[in-house]
């Protein structure tokens, strides 16, 4: 029976969920023909990132839209207006939310649209098959898991592909993967000895193999899986790793073709998996501008519930209930009070419900929008060197730049220029440093003293002669424990990395995941030890001249958390020995000989002076000893189950007892201005905290030299705490320490082990001594513990806005934990730039970024959302003024033409204006005094105070309209014909009082200002138009030959003195306005009617 559902369930088309962690792959769709087998169901090549399709576009973008409070108010609004007997048109609520809708709508659609035809493009691309035994083209959505593809040079991979063999013997290729993780460097990947072999058509149709691995995950960097071979009846099982996996999107190099399975596909590929959707980030001004939302939306009911109240009031009185021009029905006499009171509600909503602005959305996404190319354009924040310019990945923070409370930092990389170079070493206990290329033992000159044999051949010669060889070993051990890959220009095909051998080609370069790696070796070939290369499982080195071949018997890749990377060799004489590099705290405390006590004395000193430290250590195995290290390696690799655990557990076992040669010191160059920038920052009343994974030594010592410490600041220290109660009780003495110097400045280091411990039951006691320190230095940190520190202080009751910055893979963690995450485009791939909300450079662009650019956006998009609330009462509470005076009938005050473009059309321009240009202070000013960025920080301008005074002003600047034009009018408050007044009263003089008080009178000032008086132009000029097509209001409400401007040119001659109050017309209520349904004029005594025609 379950065989039969999961029969049904593929006949259907619907995959069926995972059976198991693992899945089965059949090279070239081999299945066994024996029994009942069901093969599995995977997912098909087809890369969709489009959100939308033809069928769902239209609910599913509505549904999406309507989520907004916003739009999901005017909706109710509009559907009220459609079910009741409203007092405006439906039309005044429906056509600017039609218009909102739409706009939003096509820019979406837009958007998709373009990610549906770049999906085309990938899905649609030519590649080759091997299908029937022979090479079959097909496009890209057609692989199928378990199909050979062929993949050519400079291709990029179609699909995740286990490498099967390539035109060279050994079944090695070069690839790069800069489009998924920015890693320039070349990367050797590796086929299996039993597949390698099979590099033609004929060969690989005859294979039979089968790939079991783990099912997809996203991590690019872990693969865990086995091949089995069937060769004459005998099954082989390889493990299969990282390194035998070539992922979607990465490029081939070097190689002239490839052949490989497919083993995930489409959406299920590890490039795919990686396009899963950041945490959405809501700014702060976002946040202010919903809660005074939810405010205006309390005052609207707060004003239709008291007029209703008012108007049931006000009926008391038979005469007002039921007045003789406007009898009740017996149906309306009869009616429900509870429905005539929910109806006589909604109508008052309806009428008042223009104190929401609906358009403020669009405006606000529209200026983010518009605004963010401001960042692009600007020329400080282009780096000429490396050609690069900053880039905004998303437009919804850019006024989130100026409300920044803390700034988290990377170090390498990010601080500094992420360039290495060699500069002293310690060998054996004696320490050297490295002079104009040539190593020198501490305290002696670089030549010497004939002046004509280099102290380095000297050296080199003498060990040769008379020493041991530990000098020799170390410079061997450093030039051969590395994944470090070399690339000859000439070289086309497969070549031979080994013709170079006998003499250094200029055209040799190095590749290397690590700078650090490439700097070492790079070093060692300035000291007479070059590494020439690598051919399979062979990697040769050059010693003075002389080549020596050594076998690559097992590579022990390098983690995070053993912080220490090895191999196992094979020497020419037929030695097995192990080489590991690696932190000094994952080195020094397996080692059992050596200079231990010494060389631990070099690192502390290499540290205090800013370099990074590397220890390495040797282990010589005996034939017995390598048996069982490689009969463990060989159980843990093929493992399908808790791979890495097993992993772990053998390189522990193989990595003890070792014989401790030597430590680097390598130095990584401060960026440009980086003290500046932290001392600006430090001004601007923001916070720095620099989390890296450096020792504890070197990160105070780069601390200080880019000023992040200061030479005066008392440094407290929470390093190496062993229990939760040694860390609290630290954590308490701190804290006693920094109330008794509250005067001076205070600077904490921290390492991982005892953050780790603070952060477990001392939370609250770790905040309260960080927060009183000016700066704070996390040293020895784990990627998800500097987004734990992120998240500390993210959370804390205070809500500061934070800001991470980084350059690497390891930074993404808490780029995308931070409010502001900015990534810088350095050497350690750009998976931090793709991550980031904005990318930049160099380190010093950050203090532009922040203090210009973060102040100009914060008072713009502030200014923006107060004005649209302050615009919105000003229109609004003239309408609930005049409740008063029509008892509470619920008449208009507006025509319905100006109540639906007032938001759109009348006001919006000139605030859009000012909200992209406006600089109310020079941008030099704002960098050469950082303590301005302190006047906007704590969303100071969105404050409730900031926001009772706008409203307030609102609610006077109404009651000056509506009763100013009551008094200089009299009773004809009119405008037009028909008894309402225009919108004028309310949005020319909001407009004026804005340009006024808030622009700034320079060039793109004076430009919001032009279009303000364009705005009136065109107001006027369509007042004329519309009340000239208002026939039937002439007919009704005007003398013959009058029209709509007549009436304010009286108002005009009134203003003036030049016509006489007492001629004033009257307004009144009479039959023909009953009829015509509009209010006439009844003209005084003495003055002359127009004959009727």
């Amino acid at each position: 029976r379950k065989r039969w559902i999961q029969k049904s369930i593929i006949t259907i088309g619907f995959d069926p969920p995972h059976q198991s962690d693992t899945r089965t792959v059949y090279i070239a769709n081999k299945f066994p023909q024996h029994g009942h087998y069901i093969p599995q169901r995977f997912a098909d090549n087809r890369i969709i990132s489009s959100k939308y399709t033809i069928w769902n576009f239209i609910p599913k973008n509505l549904f999406e839209q309507f989520r907004r409070i916003a739009n999901f108010y005017f909706l109710i609004i509009f559907l009220v207006q459609l079910m009741i007997d409203t007092p405006t048109s439906p039309i005044t609520s429906g056509l600017p939310l039609f218009f909102v809708i739409t706009v939003t709508a096509i820019k979406q659609g837009y958007e998709d649209w373009l990610r549906h035809k770049a999906d085309n493009e990938v899905n649609g691309a030519p590649v080759f098959v091997v299908r029937s035994g022979s090479l079959v083209q097909t496009r890209s959505k057609n692989i199928r898991v378990g199909d050979i593809v062929r993949v050519a040079k400079d291709e990029t991979f179609p699909a995740d592909l286990v490498l099967l063999s390539s035109d060279r013997a050994e079944g090695t290729c070069h690839i790069t993967t800069a489009s998924l993780d920015g890693e320039t460097n070349l990367k050797t990947h590796y086929a299996v000895p039993e597949t390698a072999v099979s590099q033609s058509v004929s060969r690989l149709e005859s294979l039979q193999a089968v790939v079991e691995c783990q099912q997809p995950e996203a991590d690019l960097y872990r693969f865990v899986g086995r091949i089995t071979v069937t060769q004459q009846g005998e099954e082989i099982v390889r493990p299969l790793g990282s390194e035998n996996l070539l992922l979607r999107g990465a490029r081939l190099k070097n190689t002239k073709e490839i052949f490989g399975v497919a083993v995930y596909t489409g959406m299920e590929s590890k490039m795919a998996l990686n396009y899963k959707c950041k945490s959405q980030k809501r700014s702060a001004v976002e946040k202010s501008m919903n809660t005074f939302l939810i405010i205006y939306l309390g005052i609207l009911l707060f004003e239709a519930i008291l007029s209703t109240i008012l108007k049931y009031a006000w009926q008391a009185e038979n005469k007002w209930d039921e007045p003789f021009y406007n009898q009740k029905t017996d149906q309306e006499r009869n009616s429900s009070q509870i429905l005539k009171f929910i109806s006589d509600f909604l109508a008052f909503l309806v009428l008042y419900n223009f104190i929401i602005p609906i358009s403020l959305y669009v405006t606000v996404e529209l200026q983010k929008f518009l605004g963010s190319f401001f960042i692009g354009w600007d020329l400080d924040l282009y780096h000429e060197e490396s050609d690069q310019k900053a880039q905004v990945n998303t437009s919804d923070l850019n006024e989130e730049l100026g409300q920044v409370e803390y700034v988290f930092t990377d170090k390498t990389g990010t601080l500094t220029e992420n360039e290495m170079q060699f500069r002293e070493c310690s060998i054996n206990g004696i320490k050297y440093q490295e002079i104009n290329g040539k190593l020198v033992p501490e305290g002696m000159t670089e030549d010497s003293p004939d002046g004509s044999v280099p102290c380095l051949v000297r050296f080199i010669l003498c060990v040769y002669t008379f020493q041991n060889g530990e000098e020799e070993l170390f410079l061997k051990a450093v030039s051969l424990c590395h994944t470090v890959q070399i690339s000859y220009d000439q070289t086309d095909g497969p070549g031979d990395p080994f013709s170079h051998a006998n003499g250094f080609s200029p055209q040799m370069e190095y590749y290397a995941s690590s700078p650090d790696e490439k700097a070492l070796v790079e070093a060692t070939k300035r000291m007479g030890v070059t590494f020439i290369g690598s051919h399979g499982e062979i990697m040769e080195i050059k010693t003075l001249g002389k080549a020596e071949k050594y076998k690559l018997l097992h590579v022990l890749e390098f983690d995070a958390n053993r912080r220490r990377m090895s191999v196992i060799l094979q020497k020419p004489s037929g030695e097995k020995v192990l080489f590991t590099k690696g932190a000094e705290s994952a080195v020094l405390p397996y080692t059992t000989s050596g200079e231990i006590d010494k060389t631990r004395v070099h690192v502390d000193e290499f540290a205090l002076k800013g370099l990074r430290t590397l220890v390495v250590a040797c282990r010589h195995f005996s034939a017995d000893e390598y048996q069982e290290v490689d009969r463990r390696l060989h159980e843990a690799r093929t493992a399908l189950q808790q791979r890495e655990e097993r992993l772990v557990e053998v390189f522990n076992f193989i990595e003890k007892d070792l014989e401790l040669l030597g430590a680097t010191g390598v130095e990584d160059k401060l960026q440009d201005k980086v003290q500046e920038t932290i001392e600006s920052l430090r001004l601007a009343g923001i916070k720095v905290w620099v989390l890296t994974g450096d020792k504890h030594e070197t990160a105070v010592s780069v601390s200080l030299s880019c000023g992040h410490f200061h030479r005066t600041m008392n440094i407290l220290e929470l390093v190496q705490q062993k229990s939760d109660r040694e860390c609290a009780e630290q954590l308490r003495r701190l804290a006693r320490r920094i109330k008794e110097d509250h005067v001076i400045q205070h600077g904490l280091v921290v390492d991982g082990a005892s953050l780790s411990l603070a952060l477990r039951e001392h939370e609250k006691l770790f905040m309260e001594v960080c927060k009183n320190c000016s700066a704070v230095l996390c040293c020895r940190m784990a990627p998800l513990q500097k987004a734990k520190v992120v998240r500390l202080l993210k959370t804390s009751p205070e809500k500061p806005i934070t800001l991470a910055i980084g350059d690497g893979a390891n930074d993404v963690s808490m780029i995308q934990e931070a409010h502001v995450g900015i990534g810088i485009m350095g050497k350690e791939g750009r998976q931090a730039v793709r991550n980031s909300d904005y990318a930049i450079a160099r380190f010093k662009f950050l203090a532009k970024l922040l203090l210009v650019h973060g102040h100009f956006y914060y008072i713009r998009i502030a200014t923006l959302v107060q004005y649209f609330f302050y615009k919105n009462v000003c229109f609004i509470t003239p309408q609930f003024l005049y409740q008063f005076f029509c008892l509470f009938s619920q008449q208009t005050l507006y025509d319905s033409v100006y109540l639906t473009l007032y938001n759109i059309c009348f006001t919006s321009l000139p605030i859009l204006v000012y909200s992209l240009f406006e600089q109310l202070v020079h941008p030099h000013v704002l960098q050469s005094k950082p303590a301005l960025y302190r006047d906007i920080s704590k969303n100071s301008l969105l404050s409730f105070k900031t926001f009772l005074y706008w409203t307030f002003l609102g609610f006077c600047h109404a009651f000056v309209f509506f009763f100013g034009s009551y008094i200089l009018m009299g009773e004809d408050t009119t405008l037009m014909g028909n008894g309402q007044v225009s919108v004028s009263p309310a949005s020319l003089p909001s407009s004026l009082l804005f340009s006024y008080s808030h622009v700034c009178w320079e060039p793109f000032g004076l430009i919001s200002f032009v279009l303000w008086l364009t705005s009136l132009f065109l107001f006027f000029q369509f007042i004329e138009a519309y009340q000239g097509i208002g026939c039937v209001d002439s007919m009704c409400c005007f003398s013959e030959g009058q029209n709509a401007c007549s009436r304010l040119g009286r108002l005009v001659e009134r203003m003036m003195g030049r016509c006489d109050p007492a001629r004033v017309t009257r307004c009144d209520l009479s039959l023909s306005s009953l009829c015509c349904k509009h209010v006439s004029y009844k003209l005084e005594h003495d003055e002359p009617a127009a004959p009727d025609e």
